[in-house]
């Protein structure tokens, strides 16, 4: 019996040698960020190849059941069956999803940056709920998250906020949430109770390995500033963050995570490289395809999601229809079903 299929496990163990063979390399370890990927692409390949191999056995296992079944019947058997029913089918999903993220940039780093809409305060505080809910999903996924910048707002919640993630198929999955996403709910911030709906846009963008992407020094001003809100006494007390305007484009990065200037202005100028980047290939494919841009503004009827706390608690995403009837698990950082809906939608 063949179980390749979609999964190709051939070329998946034959791109495992290549990778292992470069790493016998005495110069391998020289390019740390070369290295990193390597390692990240060998374990990734190899946990399919082992979870393909699971299943094999399972389904083996399975059909022994349903055989026994055939001979005699049995309730204990009925019970494990259904068992391994259930498991093959999360196993067999999960690996589905995995394939799904084939992108070009998929495996890449991302950049996420969330930022409230019109609503002052309320807006202001979902802000801050959304980057708890993706920095507990990062936790769950083993993650690593890099904050770059944090405002808080004059009030409650933040002004906005610029993070990487750092991880195999971060951008793959994360690039999922890009859009605008609503709240409904009875503000906490309101001494009437009333109803209110806030708004947040959360953007993404992968950290481009390789690319040869410059930015003209003239098309850009750098301001130096003292560090605010996140970061500690002594990153606080220092003219080190970092403001990069690409005048042109009107984008705006600032980075004020570490004492260091330059360090801040390495990590400004490399947010700030991938998302011109980013712009010049949506640019490239809207020029080829004919294809009208993504871009949202901040307000009702462009949501991707809504999450509603009152009068009834449903999270829906609008692109797939996909519902989850408990907002505070969604909000602490269960996600995956949207992720996944959305990745199955989109398959060409």
């Amino acid at each position: 019996m063949s179980y390749g299929g979609h999964f190709d496990p051939d070329s998946k163990n034959k791109r495992i040698t290549e990778l292992e063979n470069e790493m016998l390399d005495g110069n391998f370890w020289n390019d740390k960020e070369h290295s990193e990927s390597v390692v990240s692409e060998l374990n990734n390949l190899k946990s399919i190849i082992n979870s393909v191999s699971q299943v094999k056995k399972e389904i083996s296992d399975a059909l022994e059941l349903i055989e026994m079944l055939k001979i005699e019947s049995n309730d204990d058997v009925k019970k494990e069956l259904e068992d391994s029913i259930t498991n093959l089918e999360n196993e067999v999903s999960s690996l589905e999803i995995n394939l799904l993220l084939s992108g070009e940039y998929d495996k890449c780093d991302s950049i996420i940056d969330i930022h409230p809409g019109a609503g002052g305060t309320e807006s202001c505080d979902w802000a801050s709920m959304l980057y708890r809910m993706y920095t507990r999903w990062c936790e769950k996924h083993n993650y690593k998250i890099e904050v770059v910048d944090y405002q808080d707002g004059e009030e409650a919640g933040i002004k906005s906020v610029s993070m990487i993630v750092h991880g195999n198929n971060s951008y793959g999955y994360l690039k999922n949430e890009k859009g605008v996403h609503r709240l409904i709910r009875i503000s906490p911030f309101d001494s009437n109770k009333r109803r209110h709906t806030s708004f947040a846009s959360v953007d993404v963008t992968p950290i481009y390995e390789n690319s040869d992407f410059s930015i003209n020094p003239n098309d850009i001003r750098i301001d130096i500033y003292r560090a605010s809100g996140h970061g500690g006494q002594g990153v606080n007390t220092t003219d080190s963050a970092i403001r990069i305007t690409h005048i042109p484009t009107k984008i705006v990065v600032t980075c004020q995570n570490e004492r260091s200037q330059i360090r801040n202005k390495e990590t400004a100028m490399n947010v700030l490289k991938n998302k011109l980047y980013k712009l010049e290939l949506e640019k490239r494919e809207k020029e080829l395809n004919s294809i009208k841009g993504d871009n949202m503004e901040i307000n009702f009827g462009s949501q991707i999601r809504t999450y509603t706390l009152h009068p009834y608690s449903l999270v829906k995403d609008h692109r797939t229809n996909t519902e989850v009837s408990d907002p505070a698990k969604v909000l602490d950082g269960d996600i995956d079903s949207f992720i996944s809906a959305n990745l199955k939608k989109n398959v060409k």
